[in-house]
């Protein structure tokens, strides 16, 4: 089987279309195209369905997808194993964690990491969704829960508090709320639909309500960072983790005796990069950096 088409085909599989595949590649749409249609000429099998909207895996294509992940996936960690021979820590590492504590607290820290290491090339990738480790979707995360893959290795950074603010502007126009039962009469903003472990983070819908009966938020945000600028313009009040308020905000803390909810946050990586030296001292500067902070 042809090396060269069988890579292309894999990342057809992946971006589920010729023309994010060939902007992946380098190729043009048309060239991607000719090699899939040789390899299931060779192959004497449909690889694809094909259709307006994109493409779908044949169940022979989805035989040859799982073995061609495979395959690339060793690949990938003998790469590492390869280039953690070296003396000095070098090449790729992907990064993963939430949007929120991404943009707010790993990016700015990451100027001085790439100083430190200038051999090894950062990837950060973004995402509420937590990329799949042993599958090398990433090489290492920062989660806001303990993982529970019995294969990962695991290391607490701190734990994210969550309190409720609201802008100065906000509380001339409407008043300062004095118990968690004044919010009824507040405008109250809320995340977006949050994955599972963080269903606490909308803790304010229910917060001094009947169980059963929540209040209804008048906006709601999938981006943490976007909820904080709603609370800085004055829309409402919301429940907001520290990292991303910072201490140079002017945002007023609200109902300080209010139990909130809190997230210990882990760095995460699998067993088999245990002594890649690029994780090493990755690991080992973000927790420096994280004994450095106080939430």
């Amino acid at each position: 089987m042809d090396w060269d088409k069988l890579r292309i085909f894999h990342a057809v599989a992946d971006a589920g279309s010729f023309t994010h595949a060939g902007h992946e590649l380098g190729l043009s749409q048309s060239a991607v195209s000719r090699q899939i249609s040789a390899l299931e000429h060779e192959l004497r099998v449909p690889l694809f369905h094909r259709h307006a909207r994109g493409l779908i895996l044949t169940e022979q294509g989805e035989l040859l997808y799982r073995t061609a992940h495979d395959v690339f996936t060793r690949l990938a960690s003998a790469q590492t194993r390869l280039m953690d021979s070296k003396d000095k820590p070098s090449g790729n590492l992907r990064l993963t964690t939430t949007v929120g504590l991404g943009t707010i607290w790993v990016t700015p820290r990451l100027n001085e990491f790439i100083e430190l290491y200038p051999e090894i090339n950062v990837e950060l990738l973004l995402d509420d969704r937590e990329l799949d480790l042993g599958m090398r979707e990433a090489d290492i995360a920062i989660r806001l829960r303990r993982p529970v893959q019995p294969d990962l290795i695991q290391r607490r950074l701190f734990t994210v508090h969550h309190h409720i603010y609201a802008s100065p502007d906000y509380i001339r126009r409407h008043g300062m709320p004095r118990t968690l039962e004044d919010l009824d009469n507040h405008v109250v903003l809320a995340f977006g639909t949050a994955p599972s472990y963080l269903a606490d983070v909308n803790w304010l819908e229910m917060a001094g309500r009947e169980p059963g009966n929540p209040r209804r938020p008048a906006l709601r945000i999938n981006n943490v960072y976007g909820l904080r600028r709603a609370v800085e313009s004055g829309i409402g009040i919301a429940s907001l983790p520290d990292y991303i308020v910072g201490r140079d905000s002017n945002l007023v803390q609200l109902l300080r005796e209010a139990e909130v909810p809190e997230f210990d946050t882990y760095l995460v990586y699998p067993e088999e990069l245990k002594t890649s030296k690029r994780v090493a001292v990755f690991r080992d500067f973000v927790i420096s950096k994280a004994k450095e902070w106080s939430f």
